[in-house]
């Protein structure tokens, strides 16, 4: 089990009005002073965010129908998940989180200037994608270097795996109040800006793109945004 704290974490405005569910060229063209605000978020929400990644590794014992038995008898369970992690030597666990900090200040604003709140929420959303791309992008290197391959991230909620399947296994394998983030009963993550996933490790991982197994896929503005990352 590892937690990494160091984070250079890139934000741009572009990025915080997406946080925002906006597209940033409709907002530069229509409502400029929005990119301001995002810029000031920008400004602002730095100086509040703790970044922190707890991470995982298990090898994978065995896979069988719709289940992955990892060393030392925990398994995972999911029709998406045996999909992509079969071919997988090792599967890595991962649970994000910025902390606090920035929702608690988000919803103070909100109380006198609720514009400024949202684009500081956008920045948050931001914050942790960008956290949870710098985590994945690390463990690909490294794998990498190893001449192995990874899978794509895979997180509960995305098709044939529900958060009310999916999220359990995750705060099962991992420690998760480490970095302060629990679970609700409706298995939402407190603090909100969290994120869990898996990735899987091997010589020769299937390709893809997550958005082809988002249960929005269909209806996302932003597909074309993320495939092409």
């Amino acid at each position: 089990m590892l937690v990494r704290r160091t984070w250079a974490l890139q934000i741009d405005a572009d990025q915080v009005l997406r946080g925002q569910g906006a597209d940033p060229a409709v907002i530069r063209k229509r409502t400029p002073n929005l990119v301001a605000l995002a810029e000031r978020a920008i400004a602002e929400g730095s100086t509040l965010l703790k970044p922190e990644l707890l991470y995982r590794r298990s090898r994978v014992k065995r896979v069988l129908h719709e289940h992955i038995q990892l060393e030392g008898g925990d398994e995972l369970r999911g029709k998406l998940l045996v999909q992509h992690l079969a071919p997988a030597d090792e599967v890595i666990v991962i649970l994000c989180s910025i902390g606090t900090d920035l929702e608690e200040r988000v919803s103070a604003v909100m109380e006198t200037d609720m514009v400024y709140a949202l684009a500081l929420d956008g920045f948050g959303s931001a914050g942790v994608e960008a956290l949870a791309n710098a985590g994945c992008h690390s463990l690909e290197l490294e794998a990498r270097e190893r001449g192995l391959e990874t899978s794509i991230p895979l997180s509960p909620g995305m098709v044939d795996w529900p958060v009310e399947d999916g999220q359990p296994q995750i705060f099962h394998l991992l420690p998760a109040e480490e970095i302060g983030v629990t679970m609700t009963p409706s298995r939402a993550m407190i603090p909100r800006k969290s994120l869990s996933m898996v990735i899987g490790i091997g010589a020769h991982m299937m390709a893809g793109c997550p958005c082809d197994y988002c249960s929005m896929c269909g209806t996302c503005r932003y597909r074309d945004h993320h495939a092409q990352r």
